[in-house]
């Protein structure tokens, strides 16, 4: 346990993915988006913490485990007797997603439970997921990002569409985050499923609209991702890797946005892009979601393609 509290804390879920890997065979793993957010923090190098609420049973104890083993700060986990959060993904090309998690662990998370102080330490708040869709603990979570904002503190925001929580009723909350936040990614992907448009441009334009000041980064898989903020915009490909499994690639590489933008704000669009791919990309080397190693992350930067960029 460092002595000193975290600078960033990821708010959400941490969930046990059950992945089919035969007609009758599974794969365990812990994981949730904030949760992946969070160790990839604390991997590249980042005083991080996960704050949320897992179960007591078999599988709230392995995602306790694996927090531990990725030095996150666990003064931040409340560890409660309640149901485990499962993410049951039944077909994985395109993934389809089962959850279950009535009256789960994560829904009684309560931030008056955090340490004294927390918030003077604190620097980035990453809100997402599930975590925003669930109730109570979406008001929750809603409420807190609205009052560290308004504190001075840096929010980013990653919506991480699921269907079929995320439809209509989520509409406010995606542009009240949305509003809110300092960093915004989402993938093409996200946008045809939050906006309910074929053409993901649309919700990205609405995006911009809502928020002009942000960073904004579209991710967009192996065709590459583009980071815009203002006047400024950069497109760029991915290093070309040996993909083994892109679990928690879009995590990893908004993880690797706010580790550049936390050691250097003043830094050019270009710079943070190819921090963020090869994060995303240095996920992909190893089975399961694999969070960004310092050197790996810099050694792939260096092969990022950036294809354009405007500056003002």
């Amino acid at each position: 346990m460092h002595a000193d509290l975290p600078r960033f804390v990821s708010f959400g879920e941490a969930l046990t993915d059950l992945v089919r890997t035969g007609a009758d065979t599974w794969r365990s793993s812990s994981g949730g988006s904030p949760w992946n957010v969070a160790v990839a923090m604390s991997t590249l190098g980042q005083l991080s913490a996960f704050a949320g609420a897992v179960s007591q049973d078999v599988f709230g104890q392995a995602i306790w485990q694996a927090s531990q083993d990725a030095h996150l700060d666990m003064r931040f986990i409340q560890q409660l007797p309640k149901p485990p959060l499962l993410a049951v993904v039944h077909e994985t090309d395109p993934p389809r997603y089962l959850f279950i998690g009535q009256d789960s662990a994560d829904l009684h998370f309560r931030p008056e439970g955090l340490p004294m102080g927390w918030t003077r330490a604190l620097r980035w708040a990453h809100f997402g997921s599930l975590g925003l869709v669930r109730e109570p603990l979406a008001g929750r979570l809603l409420a807190l990002a609205e009052a560290l904002k308004a504190e001075g503190r840096l929010i980013s925001y990653d919506p991480n569409f699921r269907a079929p929580p995320m439809d209509s009723r989520y509409d406010d909350t995606l542009e009240q985050m949305c509003r809110l936040a300092d960093v915004i990614k989402v993938s093409d992907e996200d946008l045809r499923g939050l906006f309910r448009l074929p053409d993901h441009r649309s919700g990205l334009a609405q995006i911009a609209a809502w928020n002009p000041g942000a960073w904004l980064l579209l991710t967009r898989g192996e065709a590459g991702a583009t980071l815009y903020h203002g006047v400024e915009e950069c497109t760029a490909l991915p290093p070309r890797i040996d993909v083994v499994d892109t679990v928690g690639a879009g995590d990893a590489a908004l993880a690797g946005l706010l580790d550049s933008l936390m050691r250097n704000a003043g830094a050019p669009a270009e710079q943070h892009l190819r921090w963020a791919l090869a994060a995303g990309a240095a996920a992909c080397t190893a089975p399961g979601f694999a969070p960004p190693r310092p050197g790996l992350v810099s050694a792939l930067a260096e092969a990022v393609e950036v294809q354009g960029f405007t500056r003002p």
